[in-house]
């Protein structure tokens, strides 16, 4: 390893480098596998071996772990594809498995050869499973379930064993449609009426089974390869590609949101700031989309079971038009009530992600004291004008340093920048943020595979604010964020505030893998190429950053996160480089005062508490791995749920004064923009200001 130098190698550029020409560089020809794929099934072409081949160089010989693909890495990506194709274990028997056995210890030299037939032996077998799953759902519609046995469905199976018999699967599968059916006549269908939209509802599944692409199968594929790799490294094909680009550049017309499809549902993965859905704020992650109306009333398609990319068509549109969704709320049992939102299509742009500044007031003893809130979305940077001294500039830094002038402008006595939500983006921005409030020095190290260190130093002298600052996360601030919240914690700057923060401590790299085309007619990969550290040595992947005053988040630590990512590289730590700590470390309040005043000051705010409650609430759901099929027995625990969101919300308004709401449907038409992690944030900001602490003589400040 060599030695930390503030001269950096600059071994990003070069192993940038080293990738493209390796991907520009001629491959062999080999010949077609011998292995027979059933008639009719879908078979991979010429290109897509070659790109396999490509995909495999790249992954052995540039990925930061330097992992091989020997046997024991091939029955890792063996094992990520089958859950690809059939996580909840719903399609194939174990005899199917026993079967594909024999090609677990292949998929090192498939990729090396490009002779991937294996895969779409397997990939075809799975397509005729689910046929066989479908037509018989479809059977099962012509008899009425009875809906007064005590028996329950399992609905998340993905720790459970493959299903050994026919007969068990039929059953699950009977279980399944009951289910499905239930959940419709929970929402006040009758029977006949249920059965016939799941017949229409499966009779579009049929048919989209016999959709899917080559392109679809080969992008499972790689991203099997991938994935086995860290869950960072992506295969992106030809139209992914464009996708991506699209999603980057948010030039496109729709409401700003980034979709998944999580067993046969569209799930939404990511708002986006400024867009349509984050503006009207009715939308969360991981709410899944059953249905699409365009207009104010145009009637519904449903489109559980619809290809991804077909559904992101309906949602799009022209600017100005509307598009109405009807949404099972994450992390809702199956049959819960459905939600309609509606939405107008605009221009999404990365002008709508910039960051923006609003002042709050905190009273204490008397004193009012103003409180300015810096939100930023994201590390973005504005190629296209690179001179930050160009007035028509746009990043991170520019922006804030911008929004810092002003605050100070307005004589705000603190700064709370809240990173919530913040993914990262663009690596110099986060050593750009970290450099307007430290004087100067490291920010981050990056090493790669070869153990070589690059140290990224605050790229200006001087801080832009120096005044008394923390910093709000939760566990979706990521990579970039967590960059600025280490160093900003460990020059003891400043407070972190909020929750442990996702633990993305890996470098990427985008390769195009075509040579002359400006399209990507091969796809794109990305690969981890090297790890973030600290300034003090520590890594921040898998573990995160580490709050120093802790807030509520429904976010569960154990579901998100780099700890719940299969693959995820591990944390480790590196020789730290010499810092100074900020001046402001001095004079800062103790953490367990600070810690102590904010969970008493909680304990008495009706808006955290009812946050906390339901946290607890949603913890209890998640805890279910299966419902009851008894329509009774639904209906009971539907009800009551209803009764405790009401009853929760009832209590917080009779501690604010306000009127009770009579029932959950007059609840849900109330829009609440309450934000009461930021509020406790603000109110940690003024315990930071009159400078709370628990030394001898000193007396802790108390809130209004």
């Amino acid at each position: 390893m060599t030695s930390p130098s503030r001269r950096s190698p600059g071994w990003l550029a070069a192993v940038t480098l080293a990738v493209l020409a390796l991907v520009m560089g001629g491959s062999a020809q080999v010949p077609a596998s011998t292995t027979t794929l059933p008639p009719g099934s879908i078979a991979p072409t010429e290109q897509q071996r070659a790109t396999a081949r490509k995909v495999g160089r790249i992954l052995e010989e540039q990925h930061y772990s330097r992992a091989t693909l020997d046997d024991k890495m091939s029955e890792v990506v063996y094992q990520r594809y089958l859950e690809f194709l059939d996580s909840q274990k719903s399609y194939f028997l174990q005899s199917d498995i026993n079967e594909f056995n024999a090609y677990r210890f292949q998929f090192d030299d498939m990729i090396r050869t490009g002779q991937v037939e294996p895969a779409y032996v397997i990939f075809a077998r799975f397509q005729q499973r689910n046929r066989e799953r479908i037509n018989r759902a479809i059977d099962l519609l012509a008899t009425e379930p009875n809906w007064t046995l005590d028996e329950s469905f399992e609905f998340d199976r993905s720790k459970a064993s493959w299903i050994s018999d026919q007969a068990t699967m039929d059953e699950l599968w009977r279980k399944r449609v009951k289910n499905d059916a239930l959940s419709l006549m929970l929402t006040g269908k009758t029977w006949p009426e249920a059965a016939e939209i799941l017949k229409k509802r499966y009779q579009r599944v049929l048919k989209r089974v016999d959709q899917v692409s080559g392109e679809d199968v080969f992008e499972n594929l790689m991203n099997a390869y991938a994935r086995a790799f860290d869950p960072h490294s992506s295969y992106f094909s030809p139209r992914s590609s464009e996708e991506y680009r699209i999603q980057m550049s948010l030039n496109y017309d729709g409401i700003g949101a980034s979709l998944q499809l999580n067993d046969d549902y569209v799930t939404i993965m990511n708002i986006i700031e400024g867009g349509p859905a984050a503006v009207a704020g009715t939308l969360n992650v991981n709410d899944r989309i059953t249905g699409v109306g365009q207009g104010k009333s145009g009637p519904f398609t449903d489109v559980i079971g619809w290809r991804l990319d077909d559904v992101v068509q309906l949602i799009r549109g022209k600017a100005g038009t509307q598009v109405r969704l009807q949404i099972l709320p994450a992390g809702a049992l199956p049959g819960s009530p459905e939600k309609v939102l509606e939405f107008t299509r605009n221009k999404v742009t990365l002008e709508a992600q910039a960051a923006h500044k609003e002042v709050k007031t905190v009273v204490r003893n008397g004193r009012t004291l103003k409180i300015g809130v810096v939100t930023v979305p994201g590390f973005y940077q504005d190629t296209a004008v690179p001179d930050p001294d160009d007035p028509n500039t746009r990043s991170t830094s520019h922006d804030v340093a911008k929004l810092l002038k002003e605050l100070k402008g307005e004589n705000v006595d603190g700064i709370v920048l809240d990173l919530r939500n913040d993914g990262g983006g663009y690596l110099p921005e986060a050593t750009a943020l970290t450099g307007l409030f430290i004087d100067h020095g490291p920010v981050v190290q990056l090493r790669d595979s070869a153990g070589r260190l690059e140290v990224l130093d605050d790229p200006e002298r001087g801080a832009a604010y120096d005044g008394p600052l923390t910093v709000l996360v939760d566990r979706l601030s990521a990579s970039a964020s967590e960059i600025f919240a280490g160093a900003i914690q460990d020059y003891r700057r400043g407070l972190i505030l909020g929750q442990t923060t996702f633990g993305k401590g890996t470098v990427q790299n985008l390769v195009r893998l075509d040579r002359w085309s400006p399209d990507p007619v091969s796809g794109q990969l990305t690969v981890t190429i090297g790890k973030f550290y600290r300034v003090t040595g520590e890594s921040t992947q898998h573990r995160g950053v580490e709050p120093d005053v802790p807030l509520a988040s429904p976010l569960d630590t154990r579901e998100v996160g780099e700890s719940a990512l299969e693959s995820a590289l591990p944390w480790d730590r590196i020789p730290g480089v010499p810092f100074k700590t900020s001046p402001a470390a001095a004079s800062a309040p103790a953490l367990a005062s600070l810690a102590s005043e904010e969970g008493a000051r909680a304990e008495h705010d009706p808006d955290y508490r009812l946050l906390v409650s339901d946290i607890a609430a949603a913890e209890e759901v998640r805890e279910q791995k299966s419902v009851s099929l008894n329509l009774k027995t639904r209906r009971e625990e539907r009800a009551r749920i209803d009764h405790e969101r009401l009853e929760r919300e009832n209590q917080r308004r009779a501690a604010k004064n306000l009127p009770a709401f009579k029932s959950v449907e007059e609840m849900d038409k109330t829009k609440d923009t309450s934000d009461p992690v930021l509020d406790q944030a603000t109110q940690v900001m003024a315990d930071v200001v009159t400078g709370v602490r628990a030394g001898p003589g000193q007396k802790t400040a108390k809130s209004d």
